[in-house]
């Protein structure tokens, strides 16, 4: 299954770069000013901050979403791109695919998750149900720390395969964001794919 195509060039990769400088830049920056730090910190254990010692976000990597609207507990795979400029696709219909060369989930920036719609021979894919998202639901990421955040759904957009939709991937308003991927609409059998893209937005709570 060609997914999901939706021209993630390198010129995504560069500003994903760029943009995690930046964010390094101002966490140090914060850091220094310790008064301007306190209403950024997210909680990891009684005791800690989400800080280290050098100033950068103390955040784990994702290991499952949850999405209790439409009962979704999956497990997260480590994707990057394909050959041919795509982000890649979860191996297994039930798992979900983190674009490891963005930002994690809970850090500033546009964290991205992709997941199977339409599993072939009727069998269940985790992304099935996005569709029945509404502005509000709550969606939920563990990661290998043991730290949940929680993201509110703040909008739903449909792309063709082969449209521009970097902004999906890139955010610098200095916020943290949960995007969703998966396909939807007409099953082509000549160029094995749907014939649009969901995206989610969602938002940290």
């Amino acid at each position: 299954m060609n997914f999901p195509k939706i021209l993630l060039t390198r010129r995504i990769l560069v500003l994903v770069s760029l943009a995690g400088l930046l964010l390094s830049l101002e966490l140090i920056f914060h850091a220094i000013l310790k008064s301007s730090i306190q209403s950024d910190l997210i909680p990891l254990t009684a005791g800690t901050t989400a800080f280290n010692e050098q100033g950068k976000m103390n955040l784990g990597l994702p290991v499952r979403l949850k999405i209790p609207r439409i009962n979704v507990d999956a497990t997260v795979e480590y994707v990057g791109l394909t050959p041919d400029g795509a982000m890649d696709i979860p191996k297994t219909a039930s798992n979900v695919a983190w674009f490891n060369p963005g930002s994690r989930p809970g850090e500033n920036g546009s964290a991205v998750l992709a997941g199977h719609y339409g599993w072939k021979n009727g069998k269940a894919s985790a992304f099935d149900n996005l569709y029945k998202l509404r502005k509000g639901d709550k969606l939920y990421v563990e990661d290998d720390k043991g730290v949940t955040t929680s993201f509110v759904m703040r909008e739903s957009r449909r792309y063709d395969p082969e449209a521009d939709a970097s902004g999906v991937f890139i955010s610098n308003d200095g916020k943290s964001h949960l995007n969703l991927i998966t396909c939807e609409g007409v099953w082509d059998n000549v160029s094995k794919s749907y014939s649009k893209r969901l995206v989610i937005f969602a938002d940290k709570e």
